[in-house]
C-alpha cells in the first residue's frame, strides 16, 4: 500500500471528524464543552463509549494475549458487568443528584478542599501518563508503517496528531466527542469484523464454522479455578474486573463526563445498561480474532507474537483490504480515547484545580478554558516525546503505564469511605495517605510472589484502595 494512499486515508478520516466538530460546535460555550448542554441521546453515548473503553492498547494487545493466556481475559470482562451495575445503581444517581460537572467535586462536599484537590490530581496524573502511553504506541506504529519512509520525525508525527485532536475538540469539547466517538467506534468494529472474515477465509472457515472452530480450540479456555496463587485465577480476575470497572469508568472524569451529558439520570442508566452488553460482546470478538490470528500464524510458520501479531499479519499477510481497515481501526481506537482524555483533562484542571466557575466571569471562563486546552495538548506532546527520546526503554514505559493505574486506588478508597461511612477526616492529612497507599501497594506487588507465593495481578487495585480506606479510618475525626 503506497504512502500517498495511507496519507489520503488518514486525511479523509480527520476531515470527517473536523466536519462533525464544525456541525456540533456552532454557538458553543463552556456548557457545551464541559456538559454537552446535557442534550446527548443516551444510545449515541452508549455506542461511542465502546471506542473510548477500547483504546489502541486494547486493539493491538488483546488479540496478542491469546497465545499465552487463552480467553482468561473474559473473566475480567465478566467482572466488568458487576462494576457497571454499581456505577448505574450507586454512582450515577449521586452525580446527577449533585448536578456535577467534575465528579471530584463530590470529594470537596464530603471531606474538604485537600481531599478534593488530591482526587483531581491523581486523575490528572493518571490520565496524562495513560493517554500519552496509548498515543505513543499508535504513533510508533504509524511511524514505522509510514512516516519513517517520508522522512518525518517522530516528534513531528506526535505534534501533528495532537494538533488534529485539538482542532476538532477545542470549540465544543464533550459535545463533539459524543458524536466523533460514535464514528470511531463504528470504524473499530468494522475493522475487527473485516479481519475476522478474511483470516477465517484463509483458514477455510465460513459462517457457523468460525464460532465452532474457536470454541473447540484449546486456546479458547476461559475459566481458571485450579491455582488460587496464579494471576489467572477466576475469582481474582472476576473481582478485579468489577473494581477496575468501578474506578476506571465510574470514578474517572473521562468516562463519566460522557454519561453526564445525557438528559436525565434514567437516560444515563439506560446508556450504562446497553454499553455493558455491547462491550462484553465486543471483547469476546477481539479474543476470537486473536485466536484466529494466532492459529493462522502458527499454520503458516509466521513469527508473530503478542503486540506484533495483529499489525504484522494485517500489513504483510492478509491483503490490502485488511490493512486499510486495520489502520482505520487503530486510529479510531487511539483517538477515541485520546480526544476524550484531552477534554476531560481540560475540564478537571479548569473546574477542580483553578475553580474557574467560582472565581471568573463567564467570558474569562471561556478564555481560560481555551488556554488550558492548549496547555494540556502541549503537555501530552512533551510526555509522548519524552517516552521516545528520554526514557527510550519500552519496558520502562509500559511499567509507567501500569503504575499510572495505581493512582486509581486512592480514588477507590476515598469514594468507598465517603459512601459507606459517615465519618469526617482530617482533610490536610489526606494527600499523605493518598500518596503512601500506591507506594506501599507497589512494594507489596513486586515482592508478593517471594513473600506470599501469591501474584496479585489486577487484584492490586483492591489492595491499594483498602490501604487508602484504612488510612482514612486512622485519620478520622468525630
Amino acid at each position: 500500500m503506497s504512502s500517498t494512499l495511507i496519507i489520503l486515508l488518514i486525511a479523509s478520516y480527520f476531515g470527517v471528524l473536523i466536519l462533525i466538530s464544525y456541525l456540533t460546535g456552532r454557538r458553543s460555550g463552556n456548557d457545551a464543552f464541559f456538559k454537552g448542554n446535557k442534550q446527548s441521546p443516551w444510545f449515541v453515548v452508549a455506542f461511542g463509549m465502546i471506542g473510548a473503553s477500547l483504546s489502541g492498547v486494547t486493539f493491538i494487545s488483546v488479540p496478542g494475549w491469546i497465545e499465552a493466556s487463552s480467553f482468561s481475559y473474559m473473566q475480567v470482562v465478566l467482572g466488568y458487568i458487576v462494576g457497571y451495575f454499581v456505577i448505574g445503581a450507586v454512582l450515577l444517581p449521586l452525580y446527577y443528584k449533585l448536578n456535577l460537572t467534575s465528579i471530584y467535586t463530590y470529594l470537596e462536599n464530603r471531606f474538604g478542599d485537600y481531599s478534593y484537590k488530591t482526587g483531581a490530581s491523581f486523575f490528572l496524573l493518571s490520565r496524562v501518563v495513560g493517554a500519552s502511553f496509548r498515543l505513543y504506541l499508535v504513533a510508533n506504529v504509524l511511524q514505522i508503517i509510514l512516516f519513517d519512509d517520508l522522512g518525518i520525525s517522530f516528534w513531528q508525527t506526535v505534534t501533528i496528531t495532537v494538533l488534529l485532536i485539538w482542532l476538532y475538540t477545542f470549540k465544543s469539547g464533550i459535545k463533539t466527542i459524543v458524536w466523533t466517538d460514535t464514528l470511531q467506534t463504528l470504524f473499530m468494529l468494522i475493522s475487527v469484523g473485516v479481519a475476522i472474515y478474511f483470516v477465517s477465509d484463509e483458514l477455510g472457515l465460513a459462517g457457523n464454522e468460525i464460532l465452532s472452530f474457536v470454541l473447540d480450540n484449546d486456546m479458547s479456555k476461559t475459566f481458571f479455578f485450579d491455582d488460587y496463587k496464579s494471576a489467572d485465577w477466576f475469582w481474582k480476575q472476576f473481582i478485579s474486573g468489577a473494581f477496575i470497572a468501578i474506578v476506571m469508568t465510574g470514578l474517572d472524569q473521562d468516562m463519566m463526563q460522557k454519561n453526564l451529558t445525557c438528559r436525565t439520570l434514567k437516560d444515563a442508566q439506560k446508556n450504562m445498561f446497553w454499553f455493558t452488553i455491547v462491550l462484553t460482546i465486543v471483547n469476546f470478538f477481539f479474543l476470537c480474532l486473536g485466536l484466529l490470528l494466532t492459529v493462522y500464524a502458527q499454520e503458516n510458520g509466521i513469527d508473530a507474537h503478542k503486540d506484533d501479531l495483529f499489525p504484522l499479519l494485517a500489513k504483510n499477510h492478509l491483503g490490502i483490504g485488511v490493512f486499510v481497515f486495520f489502520l482505520l481501526g487503530l486510529i479510531a481506537a487511539a483517538y477515541s480515547s485520546a480526544d476524550s482524555a484531552l477534554t476531560s483533562l481540560t475540564t478537571s484542571f479548569s473546574i477542580d484545580i483553578l475553580d474557574i466557575e467560582k472565581k471568573y466571569s463567564e467570558e474569562k471562563q471561556v478564555r481560560t478554558r481555551k488556554q488550558i486546552h492548549i496547555g494540556i495538548s502541549l503537555v501530552l506532546i512533551l510526555v509522548i516525546v519524552a517516552f521516545k527520546y528520554v526514557i527510550k526503554d519500552d519496558s520502562v514505559i509500559a511499567k509507567l503505564f501500569v503504575f499510572a493505574g495505581y493512582t486509581y486506588g486512592p480514588l477507590l478508597g476515598l469514594y468507598a469511605f465517603g459512601l459507606f461511612t459517615k465519618w469526617k477526616v482530617k482533610d490536610r492529612i489526606v494527600p499523605i495517605i493518598a500518596v503512601a497507599s500506591p507506594i506501599v501497594s507497589y512494594i507489596i506487588s513486586v515482592n508478593s510472589l517471594k513473600w506470599f507465593g501469591f501474584e496479585f495481578g489486577f487484584f492490586i487495585l483492591i489492595l491499594n484502595g483498602l490501604l487508602t480506606f484504612l488510612g482514612l479510618v486512622l485519620i478520622r475525626r468525630k
